[in-house]
């Protein structure tokens, strides 16, 4: 796929970027490259290839599923600086 100067223009003002009118040119060229690089990948057989998010196979770390001690709630308001009514109160910010 081609892109001209005309439409380099367009992809620009798009993306809300300033390019002179000397730098289209070669906007156009690169972004005429990345098209073709992109129709390249399209040719790749990916058949039977599971998706991954990197190269190295990770899990995350799990805590048990399992109950807490909780009733904690007088220590975690003693750090609020103003607490009513066993909540955190806060300035109103919507009128």
């Amino acid at each position: 796929m081609s892109i001209d100067k005309d439409t380099a223009r367009k992809v620009a003002h798009l993306a809300r970027i300033e390019v002179d009118e000397a730098a289209l040119e070669p906007l156009a060229k690169d972004l005429s490259r990345i098209l073709d690089f992109m129709d390249e990948l399209n040719e790749v057989d990916i058949e039977g290839v599971e998706p991954m998010t990197s190269v190295t196979p990770m899990d995350l770390p799990r805590r048990a599923d399992e109950i807490t001690d909780g009733n904690r709630q007088a220590d975690i308001l003693a750090n609020a600086p103003d607490a009513r009514e066993g909540f955190f109160a806060v300035p109103k910010v919507v009128e």
